[in-house]
C-alpha cells in the first residue's frame, strides 16, 4: 500500500510539473522570479523542520507586494506543491503510521481540496483578503502556543480506531477544503491528531501526504486561473525542492523557537494589512 502511494504521488507530481511548464510557456511566464526562488528556499527549508510555509510566504508576498491579494490562494498551493510532494515522499517512506489512517486522511483532504478550488477562484477579492487574513491570525496564534509550550503533547499510538479515526477523516476533509483558500493544513492537522492520541512524529506523513496529494490535484486548475503569477510559482518550486532535501537529510533538526517569534510578528502585520484591505471602504467611482 505504501509503495502504491509513493508511485501514485510521484506520477501525480510529474503530471503537474509538465502541466505547469506547458502553461508557463503558453503565458510567457517560464522565467522564475529570483526573489521567489530565494523565498521558496527559506520557507520550505523551515517548513520541513516544522515552521510551516503558507503563513510566512503570505506575509512576505504581501509585504513586498509581489502579487495581488487575490492571487494568494492559487500561488501558495501551486508554488509549494512540488516541495510539499518532496516532503511527502520522504516522510511516507521513513516514518511508520497506520496505512488506513494515512490513506483515509489523504483521500478526505483531496476531496475537500477538489470541492474548495473552484469556489476560491470565483470569490470576490475582499473575501479572499478576509479569509487569508484570519488564517494568518490563527497561524500566529499557533506559532505562539508552540513556543509557549501550550501545544498538545500527543500519545504513543501509530494509528487511530473507532470514533477517533472518523473524526480525523472528517477533519481532514474540512482542512483540505480550507487549503484551497490558502489556509495551511500542517499545524491544525498536527494538533488534532495529537489530541486524538497519535504520536506527533506519526502525524508528519499524514499531514505531508495529505498536502502532497491534495496540492497537485487542486493546482492543476489553479495554474489555469487568471489569478496567478506563474513566475512566482516556478520560483517557489525551484527554491523549495533542494531546501526540503537539505532540511530532511542534512540538517534534520534545528532550534527554531526564536525564528518562530519573528514569524509571529511578520505574520501579524500581514494579517492586519489584509484585513484592513478587506474592510476599508471602496472609493466611489463616477458614473
Amino acid at each position: 500500500m505504501v509503495v502504491a502511494l509513493l508511485v501514485g504521488l510521484s506520477a501525480l507530481a510529474l503530471i503537474y510539473a509538465v502541466a505547469l511548464v506547458r502553461e508557463a510557456i503558453r503565458r510567457g511566464q517560464l522565467r522564475p522570479r529570483l526573489e521567489a526562488v530565494a523565498l521558496g528556499a527559506v520557507v520550505d527549508f523551515f517548513d520541513t523542520l516544522g515552521i510551516g510555509s503558507f503563513a510566512p510566504t503570505t506575509a512576505w508576498l504581501k509585504l513586498r507586494r509581489m502579487i495581488p491579494d487575490s492571487f494568494l490562494p492559487a500561488t501558495l498551493n501551486a508554488g509549494h506543491c512540488l516541495p510539499t510532494v518532496t516532503q511527502a515522499l520522504i516522510f511516507i517512506n521513513l516514518v511508520q503510521v497506520d496505512v488506513w489512517l494515512l490513506v483515509g486522511c489523504i483521500a478526505a483532504a483531496v476531496l475537500g481540496g477538489v470541492m474548495g478550488a473552484p469556489v476560491v477562484q470565483r470569490l470576490p477579492v475582499r473575501a479572499v483578503q478576509a479569509i487569508v487574513g484570519l488564517a494568518l491570525l490563527v497561524a500566529a496564534g499557533l506559532y505562539a502556543m508552540t513556543n509557549l509550550g501550550l501545544m498538545p503533547g500527543g500519545g504513543d499510538a501509530l494509528g487511530l480506531s473507532g470514533p477517533a479515526f472518523w473524526i480525523a477523516i472528517v477533519a481532514h476533509l474540512i482542512l483540505g477544503t480550507l487549503m484551497a483558500f490558502g489556509v495551511g493544513l500542517y499545524a491544525p492537522s498536527l494538533i488534532l491528531l495529537s489530541l486524538l492520541g497519535l504520536n506527533p512524529i506519526a502525524a508528519f506523513p499524514i499531514m505531508m501526504g495529505a498536502c502532497g496529494f491534495l496540492m497537485p490535484v487542486t493546482s492543476l486548475s489553479f495554474i489555469r486561473s487568471e489569478r496567478i503569477d506563474l513566475r512566482v510559482v516556478i520560483g517557489l518550486a525551484l527554491g523549495g525542492i533542494p531546501a526540503v532535501l537539505l532540511a530532511a537529510f542534512v540538517v534534520k533538526s534545528l532550534d527554531v523557537a526564536t525564528l518562530r517569534w519573528g514569524v509571529v510578528v511578520v505574520v501579524l502585520y500581514a494579517a492586519a494589512a489584509l484585513l484592513w484591505s478587506a474592510a476599508r471602504p471602496r472609493p466611489v467611482t463616477a458614473t
